[in-house]
């Protein structure tokens, strides 16, 4: 089979397409002929190991700690249409659409790849195509989570920092569905873009700074990071949680835990929640057309490392498709 081997760490060009062996599914596994996958923020930080390195070691000990170990596959994401059963399977048929977050993140850059079939895997809505699929077991997955975790079920008014990303898209879609106010922050490109989703104001931050004019919300989930978290605090209401949907620093953590101790504000850091039942959930806003995925550019799996390179500008509205 085609698959795009990380030959090393370091730049896109590190990303090497080649012939592989079709895996066969072990027992509880399904088989998926890939027809789209995605380049996400995690896919392009194990390539390039730009992450603190409280994740970095273990993740370099997982994979490989001077070069990858063996031929490594990323791709977190996947849509597609299911080959083959592992012994035990009954959840799942052949010919079955379905879309689904790779195990341990990683393998989909390739013509298959085999997936728990009690991991977060749900059958995709017909009227879905696979490419708008795709980007929704990792960036919608996230943006439910941590707007759930953020107190999401109770809060007014919300702001997201890096609205007109993968995850912000998501996330600006999924506040307004719950009802909130939402204030979208985004560069200058994907004004319209967030406008359009439903944001109810739209800042533009290279113009304005989202606290000059002193507002307080619910619920900030910032996408972005990079703004010192007691700074981002100022704009928390009482009680309020701040969300940051980045990899943490040790400073950071010890930043959250004062915090806690000290304030009646929240910070949330880490993991996302992600769930099956929170993949179903999406599916049925998919199928309602209540939710749209946004996709900013597809590539062929031939052009992966372009694709690599583009994200890594930092300028991508919504999400990068890769059709396999």
């Amino acid at each position: 089979m085609k698959a795009a081997i990380l030959s090393g760490y370091g730049a896109p060009d590190k990303l090497v397409l080649t012939e592989l062996d079709r895996p066969d599914p072990k027992p509880g596994q399904v088989l998926i002929r890939v027809h789209a996958t995605t380049v996400t923020a995690g896919d392009t930080e194990i390539r390039s190991s730009n992450m603190p390195w409280l994740f970095k070691l273990p993740i370099r000990l997982w994979l490989g700690v001077f070069k990858p170990r063996g031929p490594l596959l990323l791709g977190m994401e996947v849509s597609g249409t299911i080959e083959a059963l592992g012994e035990g399977v009954d959840t799942f048929a052949v010919g079955d659409e379905v879309f689904a977050a790779t195990d341990m993140g990683i393998g989909a850059y390739a013509d298959y790849v085999c997936v728990s079939a009690s991991g977060i895997i749900v059958k995709k809505p017909q009227n879905v195509s696979f490419e708008a699929a795709a980007p929704v077991p990792i960036g919608g997955l996230a943006a439910l989570g941590y707007l759930r975790k953020g107190g999401l079920q109770t809060a007014k008014t919300v702001l997201i920092r890096g609205a007109s990303g993968s995850i912000g898209t998501f996330a600006v879609q999924l506040a307004k569905h719950a009802g909130a106010h939402v204030t979208g922050v985004c560069g200058p490109q994907g004004v319209e873009r967030v406008r359009a989703l439903g944001a109810d104001e739209v800042i533009d931050y290279t113009e304005t700074d989202f606290q000059s004019d002193g507002a307080t919300y619910d619920l900030i989930l910032d996408v972005v990071g990079k703004m010192p978290i007691s700074r981002c605090l100022k704009s928390v209401k009482k009680r309020g949680s701040y969300v940051r949907g980045t990899i943490p620093g040790l400073w950071e953590l010890m930043v959250a835990l004062w915090v806690k101790l000290t304030s009646s504000k929240r910070v949330v850091m880490g993991d996302a929640g992600d769930s099956v039942e929170g993949l179903r959930e999406l599916a049925g806003l998919l199928e309602e057309e209540q939710l749209e995925p946004v996709i900013d550019r597809t590539y062929p799996l031939e052009e992966i490392a372009e694709a690599h390179r583009y994200v890594d500008t930092g300028h991508k509205q919504g999400n990068v498709v890769i059709c396999v």
